[in-house]
């Protein structure tokens, strides 16, 4: 299953443009309301990619195929 590591990326590289959208602008009460939402907005990116990547470790794991249990007990 090559979907479920295609979102696990693409959910960190949200979570690393949240990261950077967050920790670039600085905290200033005088700040312009565009910029501030633009803060905002990369929390929200962030929090959604911790959401992204949850699902496609979901999608890898329950894409597995499952070993054939072997029940050869040589009596």
């Amino acid at each position: 299953m090559r979907i479920g590591i295609a979102i696990i990326v693409f959910g960190i590289i949200m979570i690393i443009f949240g990261l950077v959208l967050f920790y670039s602008i600085p905290t200033d009460p005088g700040l312009d309301d565009s910029l501030r939402s633009l803060k905002h907005g990369g929390t929200f990116v962030g929090l959604m990619g911790i959401g992204i990547v949850m699902a496609g470790i979901l999608l890898r794991l329950m894409g597995r195929e499952e070993s054939p249990i072997q029940e050869d007990f040589g009596v």
